[in-house]
């Protein structure tokens, strides 16, 4: 097989390119460092395809392995044919090969097993030979034999049926149909379990539910996993019996006096052996499926949420809210450096709200804090209407905005957290990281585990390795995109700047804490267990804003700092212009052609692009041409609603069915797929991100269940809000 001609072919590229992409890979070359550094080698590949290159690379490899390894298990078995090798061979999945193998197996020991210690697999082959004028009576006389325990005529046949069955079972063409056409024509059926049938549960909406096994969507079919491993469910898929009988009559039951026998052995094959096998194949395969999607859904949530723009040159009030154990706030400067934490009782009695409010005011006056942001867990929406109190009593120059909890508790409890503040309670710990979340969102966020951030649907249930390579590759990715600064970066963020390890982090940063700071990229070779090639992968993604070399504060790689040079000097400036004749430089270079100076200079195109835009903003962060945060000075509670009202509120996640938005009331809003865009879209991604600020308008609120139904549909940009 040749890998790179079929990746070519199922992900609609040429297959030099993916040749070329294997072979950086291959070469220990990271997916970021490719994706920006080695275009021309691969004709501009993003992450995403580079990444989709890799899994189904390592898909084919895995399926090649395989193969050779049944190749020569069949063969030392002395029953590989020429016709067996051909059919493993050309596979495609492993679900074929493994339907080939299935067979040779050794399996535990079967009623078939049995049968056939007791000498009767010649009368099984006989009775499928099924002659026309055999008598299956009298030939299975002939295997009557009390020493082998077959003492009747009824037992030698039974023996023998149970060796047919298992023959069908394991015909792979057969069981390759059977499941074909069970996911074409079964249905996906599931009832409350009796054990909890009278219990409420999320799960109601499945206590009486059927439906194709082809149209199942992936978030259900976790949900319905989950039902049934909490036991409000029983699921099962239900075939069309009888056509999947009649397949299995065509291709086994002839007519003749051994026809019954064949049926019945048949039959029993299909209920006893292939239904529960393919059952759970079918489910497997749907389940993986789910978690995909589920995998996809989190990562593509994740990226938004880290990508979110930083709240630079604010001093920031943190809040994590909380009813009896009272609320943590901490202070944090402009550069995220903790000034002072404390706690307020604000839930406890009207004296003790009149007395969080003068200490929440009087602390933002004495560290002129701009502004609040306030946790999004418990007590959330009762905090923020204590602060929204205190900001139109005092007619204080502030704002507060919600900002994600999830994971805080996590990091809290972490050994990093420990480390950072050893001197400080757990939920202390939180408010810190709430506060600096919104300052970078990116810097604080990579300190926690990724399944920990809570944007997505079902994560908890997907294979946790799988999630966790996935989420890996996102924040890599991320932190990437971004760059990080080499004299302030912690070690979680440096930790995924490519082709860094967690160790190496560290000595990056001890080596930064014992000679000061670094002014050079190329310093960053003089630290323990980081070699020529990692140096290679992580150069172009750091930053030294203070650096000696004001390219080093740009994403051009140090291989093309020459050429950098070469383009500054063809318009007459030096990279020391870089600082304080940028906007003559930004002239210049907007007159010039790109493909014009790679041609010039021998240099890719891709390359040379990159170095134009990176010499007329140096430094610039991507995450700054994002929406800022919400930011108010009031509270809007969900006795104000009402249908047909304008808001404006912010995205806090997204799922297959639709968009939770954040409209300022103790639950997210809820906007359904079909109420996201005035056109039609197949998932709810294609209008919306995690962290977008969007209009939207109340179609339906439930107070009983505390449910607000929105729409995003037929809303002008410039609709007056409410």
């Amino acid at each position: 097989m040749d890998f790179n001609v079929i990746i070519a072919k199922e992900l609609g590229l040429k297959t030099n390119q993916v040749k070329e992409a294997v072979e950086l890979l291959d070469s220990g070359n990271t997916i970021p460092f490719i994706a920006r550094y080695r275009k021309e080698a691969t004709g501009e590949l993003d992450e995403n395809m580079l990444r989709s290159i890799m899994e189904r690379l390592d898909y084919l490899r895995r399926l090649e392995q395989r193969k050779n390894e049944v190749l020569r298990l069949i063969e030392e078995q002395g029953k590989l044919t020429e016709e067996l090798v051909s059919q493993i061979t050309a596979a495609t999945i492993l679900q074929d090969v493994e339907d080939l193998y299935r067979p040779y197996k050794q399996k535990r020991r079967t009623r078939a097993t049995i049968a056939k210690e007791k000498g009767l697999e010649p009368l099984a082959e006989w009775l499928l030979v099924q002659y026309i004028r055999g008598d299956p009576q009298t030939e299975a006389e002939k295997y009557i034999n009390p020493e082998l325990e077959v003492t009747t005529v009824e037992e030698a046949l039974a023996g023998a049926m149970d060796i047919i069955a298992e023959i069908i079972a394991d015909d792979p063409a057969l069981r390759k149909e059977i499941r074909e056409h069970t996911f074409r024509n079964g249905d996906m059926v599931a009832t409350a379990s009796a054990k909890k049938a009278q219990e409420r549960s999320p799960f109601e909406m499945y206590y009486e539910y059927r439906e194709p096994l082809r149209k199942i969507p992936p978030h259900r079919i976790l949900a319905l996993n989950r039902g049934e491993k909490e036991e409000f469910l029983s699921v099962k898929i239900e075939a069309p019996l009888e056509a999947l009988h009649r397949i299995i009559e065509k291709r086994y039951v002839k007519n003749g006096p051994c026809a019954s026998l064949v049926q019945t052995a048949a039959f029993d094959a299909y209920k006893r052996l292939i239904e529960p096998s393919i059952e759970r194949e079918l489910r497997g395969e749907l389940s993986v499926q789910g978690e995909e999607q589920a995998i996809r859904v989190f990562a593509g949530n994740l990226r938004q949420l880290l990508l979110q723009p930083p709240v630079r040159g604010k001093v920031v009030l943190g809040l994590d809210p909380g009813f009896r154990t009272g609320c943590k706030w901490a202070i944090v400067d402009d550069t995220g450096k903790l000034y002072q934490v404390g706690v307020i009782y604000p839930h406890t009695g009207k004296g003790k709200r009149e007395e969080a409010k003068a200490i929440l005011q009087k602390t933002i006056k004495e560290f002129s804090v701009n502004i609040i942001a306030i946790g999004n867990g418990t007590a959330s929406r009762e905090t923020e209407e204590v602060v929204a109190e205190m900001i139109q009593e005092e007619g204080i120059p502030v704002e507060f905005t919600i900002v994600s909890e999830a994971g805080a508790s996590v990091y809290s409890a972490s050994k990093l957290a420990g480390e950072e503040f050893p001197d400080f309670d757990l939920s202390l710990r939180s408010a810190v990281s709430i506060a600096r979340r919104l300052q970078d969102p990116l810097a604080e966020l990579v300190k926690i585990e990724p399944k920990a951030v809570g944007v997505g649907q079902y994560q908890h249930d997907v294979q946790p390795k799988r999630l966790e390579e996935s989420l890996h590759g996102v924040v890599e990715s991320c932190v990437n995109i971004v760059g990080v600064d080499l004299n302030t970066a912690s070690v979680s963020l440096l930790q995924y700047v490519a082709g860094l390890k967690p160790a190496v982090a560290k000595n990056i940063v001890a080596w930064r804490d014992e000679h000061g700071k670094f002014s050079r990229r190329d310093q960053l070779k003089k630290i323990p267990r980081l070699g020529a090639q990692t140096y290679i992968q992580c150069a172009g993604f750091i930053r030294l804003p203070d650096g000696a070399n004001p390219l080093e504060n740009t994403p051009v790689h140090p291989e093309s700092y020459q050429l950098a040079e070469n383009i500054l000097a063809k318009v007459g400036y030096s990279t020391g212009d870089l600082r304080d004749r940028l906007t003559e430089i930004r002239m210049q270079l907007a007159a010039l052609d790109p493909q014009e100076i790679a041609e010039e200079f021998g240099a890719g195109g891709p390359t040379v692009r990159d170095i134009f835009d990176a010499l007329q903003r140096p430094g610039r962060d991507p995450r700054e041409d994002l929406p800022r945060p919400l930011l108010r000075r009031d509270v809007t509670h969900l006795e104000d609603l009402s249908e047909g009202m304008i808001l404006e509120g912010t995205v806090r996640n997204v799922v297959d069915f639709g968009a939770f938005v954040d409209i300022g009331v103790k639950h997210d809003g809820l906007v359904h797929i079909s109420q996201l865009s005035d056109k039609f879209i197949k998932h709810p991604m294609e209008a919306v991100s995690v962290g977008d600020i969007v209009k939207v308008r109340v179609i339906g609120i439930d107070k009983e269940r505390e449910r607000v139904s929105l729409s995003m549909k037929d809303i002008s940009a410039n609709v007056a809000l409410v």
